[in-house]
């Protein structure tokens, strides 16, 4: 299983969010390349990125930070936040990106998300963020009306390979991860599921490698302590 240290970015910074919420962020760091250096120090060969800024409103406003991250490190780096654009994609594949997440535009429209397969491939992913059973789009303050199962269906018809997937209440709130929920993805669906939201504990990165989940996204466990990434690493036995 790979695992995928991350790094939240709001106005150049690492900061965390509780549960999505923007009025409840932690900066961590002002220097996100040190972070990333230690990811690739502990062992680490991905990382995951969220532009938060982006998110809500679209574009690329921490874009600099991320060529910074990609020029500091050697590692495959996705990137998700406000990628609403062909432009935004080509953005981040120009500046060493190697994949780029979709998410409220995957959603809302289906024929960005069929020429951004088209042109990019297995570079694009696809986020689905879930709030009570629902895809959650606009930077988590908004519920759309397709529910995640239903989703996933379509993008695995579209031959989307990779998907992030997030609970939401459980992001941030270092209760556990869902398990349920991805072993039920991982048997209805042929897709490489990244489980996100909750992975606060090295018994939890057991669980999902024993469901033979694609990844994990370790977030505010790093930050807190709660998981050293060099044991996840190992556990994961992430290759």
């Amino acid at each position: 299983m790979k695992i995928f240290p991350a790094i939240d970015l709001f106005g150049g910074k690492a900061v965390r969010l509780y549960k999505g919420d923007y009025a409840q962020m932690t900066v961590y760091s002002d220097n996100p390349v040190e972070i990333a250096l230690d990811f690739k120090n502990s062992g680490a060969k991905f990382m995951h990125v969220v532009d938060l800024e982006g998110a809500k409103t679209g574009g690329t406003p921490n874009v600099e930070t991320i060529k910074a991250l990609v020029k500091a490190t050697d590692l495959f780096i996705e990137v998700g936040g406000g990628v609403r654009s062909l432009e935004v994609i080509k953005t981040y594949i120009d500046a060493g990106v190697s994949r780029a997440i979709l998410g409220t535009s995957a959603v809302t429209d289906e024929d960005f998300l069929i020429s951004a397969l088209k042109l990019y491939g297995e570079k694009i992913a696809v986020g689905v963020d879930i709030k009570d059973g629902f895809v959650a789009i606009k930077g988590w303050t908004e519920k759309s009306s397709i529910t995640a199962f239903d989703f996933c269906e379509k993008l695995e018809k579209l031959g989307v390979r990779t998907v992030i997937c997030t609970d939401i209440s459980k992001d941030g709130a270092m209760q556990g991860a869902n398990h349920s929920l991805y072993q039920e993805l991982s048997k209805k669906f042929s897709i490489d599921f990244i489980a996100s939201g909750g992975v606060s504990s090295i018994d939890d990165i057991k669980k999902l490698k024993e469901l033979g989940i694609y990844g994990a996204i370790v977030g505010k466990a790093y930050y807190t302590k709660a998981i050293n990434l060099s044991d996840a690493l190992e556990v994961a036995n992430d290759n």
